[in-house]
């Protein structure tokens, strides 16, 4: 085979692979963490509070990324990704933004750090948040 027709075969077989490559779909990564929740009653207690704290059904995970916005319609952008923690900054239109830290010490049990700004007001909040039955 002669030098030219080995060159275009190599040409044409790179832009064959790279507009594959480039017209690949983009995807989201899974939250490993959230992944690994044990799904059902949580109780979510401020530390250091006094207060019995806040149960909730823990159905979806996610809920416990915007804990200070609620069911609010959020975008989100993965920071930081792995097994045991997980950091999401999100923004909630005029409802305010936040980004929160989730540490996972088990599959009951939580530590979430969030802060950010709701109703024009900041708030830095930290959690336990910990599998107490079913729901």
């Amino acid at each position: 085979m002669n030098r030219l027709k080995l060159i275009k075969i190599i040409c044409a077989s790179a832009a064959v692979l790279s507009g594959f490559a480039i017209a690949a779909p983009a995807q989201t990564p899974g939250m490993a963490l959230l992944d690994g929740l044990t799904p059902g009653e949580w109780t979510l207690k401020e530390r250091g509070s006094r207060e019995p704290g806040q149960k909730v059904c823990l159905g979806n995970p996610e809920l416990l990324l915007q804990i200070q916005h609620g069911s609010a319609s959020c975008t989100r952008y993965v920071i930081e990704n792995s097994p045991k923690k997980l950091r999401v900054s999100y923004k909630c239109g005029s409802a305010g933004q936040g980004v929160t830290e989730i540490k996972q010490e088990s599959s009951a049990l939580v530590q979430i750090h969030t802060q950010g700004i709701r109703n024009n007001a900041p708030f830095s909040v930290n959690v336990e948040g910990r599998r107490t039955g079913s729901c």
